[in-house]
């Protein structure tokens, strides 16, 4: 046996047993220790017009049946967008200074014990989602959904009968027998450039991306020919045809 096999194993049994399990369990790919995200201690930046407020609800005398939940508001030029926030998560606002050329304030969020695994997951998603919300406010969202297909085409056009009227409506032709009505959602616009193209935007990224999802799932890409709806740049890999 040589002397680096008996050093090694002098040392495994030098050591704890839980620290091995611990070692031959983590191994990986990288020789870098493992750190935890850092997405939601980073700084929100409120551009000029944007601004931010927290609602906490007052004390109810039964809690289990009026439950404290606060909510974020974030209102900006496009218009605004509420989310809720766990009891355990603080936003702190801090405004621009007073000589400052650029008047952007920022807000961070910090959570009361970033030990617990579920605390700390959620700080960084709301910490995400405030950030896509202030995007969202400013420059909107928006999402593209291509229609691929012999006769697959999109309609926007006011609504008419008992439950549509007055409000706008996607015409789908999709190769069915018959036409597919989908209403489009509040706080979302959508609009059909060129039959095969239909360009759907809005405030609250949930509520595109939802939209454009839900309009994808009538016809969704088959790998054969290609066809189907796809939504911005998505693609899909074609398989050869099997012959018999």
């Amino acid at each position: 046996m040589s002397t680096s096999l008996h050093s090694r194993l002098a040392r495994l049994a030098l050591s704890p047993p839980s620290i091995c399990r611990r070692c031959l369990a983590q191994r990986s790919f990288s020789s870098t220790i493992p750190k935890a995200s850092k997405v939601g201690s980073a700084p929100l930046i409120l551009p000029p017009g944007v601004t931010l407020s927290i609602y906490t609800p007052p004390p109810f005398k039964h809690v289990s049946r009026h439950p404290r939940i606060r909510t974020a508001t974030i209102a900006g030029p496009l218009g605004q967008v509420t989310i809720p926030i766990p009891p355990y998560l603080s936003i702190k606002h801090v405004p621009a200074a007073a000589d400052a050329e650029i008047k952007s304030s920022k807000a961070f969020v910090t959570v009361e014990r970033s030990e617990i695994r579920n605390q700390r997951m959620m700080w960084g998603t709301i910490r995400a989602l405030l950030a896509s919300n202030i995007t969202g406010v400013t420059e909107g969202h928006a999402a593209i959904v291509r229609f691929v297909g012999v006769g697959y085409r999109a309609i926007v056009e006011e609504g008419s009968g008992r439950f549509l009227t007055g409000r706008t409506v996607v015409n789908l032709k999709l190769g069915y027998s018959h036409p597919i009505l989908m209403p489009v959602p509040d706080g979302v616009t959508a609009s059909s450039p060129v039959p095969t193209r239909l360009l759907i935007e809005g405030v609250d990224k949930q509520r595109v991306t939802q939209f454009a999802a839900k309009i994808r799932n009538w016809r969704v890409p088959e790998p054969y020919k290609g066809k189907g709806i796809f939504v911005n740049d998505e693609t899909i890999k074609l398989k050869a045809k099997k012959i018999k």
